[in-house]
């Protein structure tokens, strides 16, 4: 459990006490280390110098043959028949014999668990249209609405099924196009927004150019924030804004400027891309297979490069249970938690499922023989022990004296080491820990 206060730089503060945490863990085992690793790379903003290996003669000629760069790949050509007349539009937007079975699943539309799986089954794998065919409530206005739900939908259009570091490491065409920030996510918001411009596909035709402007700006702000490198930005921001909001005399959000309610619509996109793992465990088991099956395929196209192989990418060593357990603790959790807070009481539900969740994939951690308990308590001093120390940001340490602008703050860890011995594969350990930073220094919250 990740708990932080309101300060100048809680970005920095948050990403100096991960990366720590993240030391520890990567010093128990080899699979605690790949753990360590994905987490770093993907959620720290921070990419590791890798060895290119040089293109070959035939890539060369391959890319002699692809298209100019200055073209947005992914849009396809699309056929149309006559347009629709409303006597041909179904209940849900498409057509289907079981109109029954969708109708029964999408009683639960409103409701978190909703089986989507199902509803693409149903709809001819168009669970999208019959979603969008539901009524959004929200406090925000409808273009605000629009401008998410287009964001939704196009925010992994396209997808390669590689990550942003892939395509960088393989000097992709991408990459090159969006000067490596970013890449991912410039090109879904590329496409999304070419494939308007196809014919009978601009949605937004009857938006007026003020109107087009703040939607492109709005959907540009949330797609990009899917980018999970920038997570750990996101998260302090949002945590700030909880802080904010409980030391109001009100203890409500006003939201009544374009930045404020911009940042509530970039992390809800940002959690609904962060959900899986709050989902029941049916239906994230089957997102955690697809997804690691994704990452087993791009360490696949790794190896037979002979790059150094992504973590948890390798299917020889990568731990499924172990990379779950770690990813909730140390990035999902701490994000719903937050906005948890923010929606409270709505979002307990969700939390409840999560750590559910998580335990489960805990309990399927494969369990190591264990020498006998003196045998690591020799190893080990306090293996057993739960314990608890404090470590200031004041310290002296590698960063050097505190800049200006950074809040001074402590933070509180309190672990408990389970089986293992020093250099066994599969020792465990789970951490419990509160960040707290408090800025010395009045701020206006």
């Amino acid at each position: 459990k990740f708990h932080f206060y309101v300060c100048v730089s809680p970005s920095l503060q948050f990403k100096r006490m991960l990366n720590r945490e993240l030391t520890h863990l990567s010093e128990m085992s080899r699979s605690g280390n790949q753990v360590s690793e994905y987490i770093s790379n993907t959620f720290l903003d921070k990419q590791n110098d890798v060895e290119i290996p040089s293109p070959t003669q035939k890539d060369r000629e391959k890319k002699k043959k692809q298209q100019l760069m200055t073209q947005i790949s992914g849009v396809k050509k699309l056929m149309h028949s006559s347009s629709l007349n409303n006597t041909s539009i179904s209940r849900f937007g498409v057509k289907t014999e079981k109109e029954d079975h969708l109708a029964k699943e999408l009683e639960d539309l409103n409701k978190w668990g909703l089986n989507i799986f199902n509803v693409a089954r149903y709809s001819h794998n168009r669970p999208l249209t019959c979603i969008m065919y539901a009524i959004f409530q929200a406090v925000f206005t409808d273009l605000e609405i629009l401008a998410a739900i287009f964001a939704a939908a196009i925010h992994d259009v396209d997808h390669p099924g590689v990550s942003n570091q892939f395509l960088i490491n393989t000097n992709s065409e991408l990459a090159l196009m969006y000067n490596d920030e970013s890449v991912l996510e410039n090109h879904h918001l590329a496409v999304g927004f070419k494939l308007l411009q196809e014919e009978h596909c601009d949605i937004f035709q009857n938006l007026t150019k003020k109107q087009r402007q703040t939607l492109r700006k709005m959907v540009i702000d949330m797609v990009l924030a899917t980018d999970m490198s920038k997570h750990m930005s996101l998260l302090a921001d949002l945590k700030t804004m909880v802080e904010t909001k409980k030391v109001t005399s009100s203890g409500v959000l006003l939201l009544d400027n374009y930045t404020d309610r911009i940042q509530v619509l970039r992390n809800m996109v940002h959690c609904a891309d962060l959900s899986n793992p709050t989902k029941s465990l049916e239906l994230y088991r089957q997102w955690t297979d697809r997804i690691m099956e994704e990452f087993f395929q791009q360490g696949d196209k790794e190896r037979e490069r002979g790059m150094e192989i992504s973590p948890m990418c390798d299917k020889h060593t990568a731990s499924v249970e172990k990379s779950q357990v770690g990813f909730i603790d140390y990035i999902v959790h701490p994000l719903w938690e937050t906005w948890a807070d923010l929606v409270q009481p709505d979002a307990q539900d969700i939390l409840d499922t999560l750590e559910d969740n998580r335990n489960w994939y805990q309990s399927m951690i494969p369990q190591s023989p264990s020498p006998p308990l003196e045998e690591r308590g020799q190893d080990c001093p306090g293996l057993m022990e739960k314990f608890q120390f404090e470590l200031t940001l004041e310290e002296e340490d590698s960063d050097g004296p505190e800049k200006e602008g950074e809040s001074m703050g402590y933070f509180r860890s309190t672990k408990m080491l389970c089986t293992g011995s020093p250099g066994e594969e599969d020792v465990q350990r789970e951490a419990n820990i509160e960040i707290v930073t408090e800025d010395t220094s009045p701020v206006d919250t």
